[in-house]
C-alpha cells in the first residue's frame, strides 16, 4: 500500500494562550495524487488545518507529517487562496516568473515557462497585462498557473472559488478537475460548498465545529472523468449531498438551537404584526 503523503495523528491546537480551543484529535491520512476536501460549519477548524499541512503554525498536541517529515514552507507545497493575492506592481507573466524564480529556474527560461503555463489557464494573450486589469476569474487562474509553476507535490487551496459568480465558478472547477488529472499532485481543498466538494473530491472530510474534530472521512467513488460526464444528476450525487448537508444542518448545537428557534416561531401568524 502507497504510503500517505500527509499525515496527521491525533493532531490539537488551540489559540490564545489556550483559550481558544481549534482543534482536537485530528487524524487522517492523505494519499500522493489524492483530491481531499474539508468540509464543515464555520468554526470547525478548515483553514487551520491547512495552516497546519503548510507549516505556518505549529500543532499543540500530536503529530503532522508531510513528505515524510515535519511540514514546512517551500517548493513542494503549494497554497491558493480566495483572492489571488498578486504582486500587484508586476504584469501576469512576471508574477508567475516570480515563481519559477523561487523553483530556481534560470531567469532567460521564465518568460517562456510562464506564458507557457498562461496558455494552459487560456491566458497566453493577456501576459503583458496587469492584476487589476484582469477578473476576478482571470485572477484566479493567474494563481493556480502560479502554484503549478513550483510543481507542488501538494496544492493546498482555502475555498479559492467562494468569491467569484457562478458561471466562473463552474469554469475553474473543471479546469481544475483537468489539470489535477494531468498532473495527478495531492489536492487538500476547503469548502463550504457541498456539491463543490461532492463534485470535485476522492474523499471528504467533514469536520465538527468548537473545537474542531472529525465527524466523518467519506469515500467518493462518482465516475471519472467528471468535467466530461458531470455526476449531479446521478443518484449516488443526490445521496451523498443529501447526508452531508444533513450532517452539517444537525451541527448547530446538534440541532437544539434550531428547534428551540422552530419552536419559539410556531405560533406566530406572519400576516400579522407582532409587538416588540
Amino acid at each position: 500500500m502507497t504510503a500517505p503523503l500527509i499525515s496527521l495523528r491525533n493532531v490539537g491546537k488551540s489559540f490564545k494562550d489556550g483559550k481558544v480551543r481549534a482543534l482536537e484529535n485530528i487524524s487522517f491520512d492523505i494519499r500522493p495524487g489524492e483530491f481531499v476536501s474539508l468540509v464543515g460549519p464555520s468554526g470547525c477548524g478548515k483553514t487551520t488545518l491547512l495552516r497546519l499541512i503548510n507549516g505556518l503554525i505549529e500543532a499543540d498536541e500530536g503529530e503532522v507529517s508531510v513528505l515524510g517529515r515535519a511540514p514546512q514552507p517551500g517548493p513542494d507545497l503549494a497554497m491558493v487562496f480566495q483572492s489571488a493575492r498578486l504582486l500587484p506592481w508586476l504584469s501576469i507573466a512576471d508574477n508567475v516568473g516570480f515563481a519559477l524564480g523561487l523553483r530556481g529556474v534560470p531567469r532567460a527560461e521564465r518568460p517562456q515557462r510562464a506564458v507557457a503555463l498562461l496558455g494552459a489557464m487560456g491566458l497566453r494573450d493577456f501576459a503583458d497585462a496587469f492584476p487589476h486589469e484582469l477578473s476576478g476569474g482571470m485572477q484566479q487562474r493567474v494563481g493556480l498557473a502560479r502554484a503549478l509553476a513550483v510543481e507542488p507535490k501538494v496544492l493546498l487551496m482555502d475555498e479559492p472559488f467562494a468569491a467569484l459568480d457562478a458561471m466562473t465558478r463552474e469554469v475553474l472547477r473543471g479546469e481544475l478537475l483537468r489539470m489535477w488529472a494531468r498532473r495527478r499532485m495531492a489536492i487538500v481543498f476547503v469548502t463550504h460548498d457541498i456539491d463543490e466538494a461532492v463534485l470535485l473530491s476522492q474523499r471528504i472530510v467533514l469536520l465538527r465545529p468548537r473545537p474542531g474534530r472529525i465527524d466523518e472521512i467519506m469515500d467518493v467513488t462518482l465516475p471519472e472523468p467528471r468535467w466530461e460526464h458531470d455526476p449531479r444528476p446521478l443518484p449516488a450525487f443526490v445521496e451523498m449531498r443529501r447526508h452531508l448537508w444533513d450532517r452539517i444542518h444537525n451541527m448547530a448545537g446538534d440541532g437544539a438551537a434550531l428547534e428551540e428557534l422552530a419552536a419559539a416561531f410556531a405560533d406566530i401568524d406572519p400576516a400579522q404584526p407582532q409587538s416588540p
